[in-house]
């Protein structure tokens, strides 16, 4: 089945928007069918797990840090992760960097905006993206590259509280794009709000239940 959803998905979804397959706590054998299926990005949220997995599977798989970052483990991945999603600290990038640097290698960093109104989502404020953007500080670290922002919305059912959420972080996407032409990927979008998030400028979904199956949690 695994084969048959990544099909269904990209057929479904505009061109220009990327699938990150979330993978996280599912075994090698399912990431392995992915892979044959020709997916080749995969997104884990715990970084022991993604570099088992890393050092399991075949080495064109672009892999993405999706969960919440514990700078002291960046060094753990540093070697071979494509893109970290959801940094939400300056302080975190000056690790990346440093981890980066050791490895000879410029990691490419998503931020993470706060659009949700629930408490518990983590996330910079427009303002505090604008600081880090516009720091003298960026400016140093050599060996990261931020090239765009990610947003997780709402968990509600009201479509247009999720427009809203979804559309304002396009809006300031497009904003700070039009100063920085390193930023190219917006993340926004899930297994259950994703078609909503193309709509309003998402160029980077990620999915795992409906490519994986059901989890006994929220993804």
């Amino acid at each position: 089945m695994i084969k048959e959803n990544i099909q269904e998905f990209k057929s479904k979804i505009p061109e220009n928007v990327t699938l990150v397959a979330v993978s996280k706590t599912k075994p090698i054998e399912d990431l392995q069918e992915a892979y044959d299926a020709g997916q080749r990005i995969l997104g884990e949220n715990k970084i022991q797990e993604m570099v088992d997995k890393y050092d399991a599977l075949p080495k064109d798989i672009q892999w993405h840090m999706i969960g919440h970052l514990q700078s002291n483990k960046v060094k753990y991945m540093a070697h071979f992760v494509d893109l970290i999603h959801g940094v939400d600290k300056l302080k975190t990038l000056k690790v990346i960097n440093k981890e980066a640097a050791k490895n000879d290698r410029i990691i490419k960093v998503l931020l993470q905006a706060k659009i949700a109104k629930e408490d518990s989502k983590f996330g910079l404020s427009f303002d505090e993206i604008d600081a880090i953007l516009t720091s003298e500080e960026i400016a140093t670290l050599q060996n990261i590259k931020v090239v765009g922002f990610m947003g997780m919305a709402t968990f509600t059912e009201d479509k247009e509280q999720l427009k809203e959420e979804f559309s304002s972080l396009k809006k300031f996407f497009d904003t700070q794009k039009s100063k920085n032409s390193d930023l190219e990927i917006l993340s926004m979008g899930m297994s259950g709000d994703y078609q909503l998030a193309i709509e309003n400028g998402s160029t980077m979904i990620r999915v795992g239940s409906s490519i994986f199956g059901n989890r006994n949690y929220n993804e």
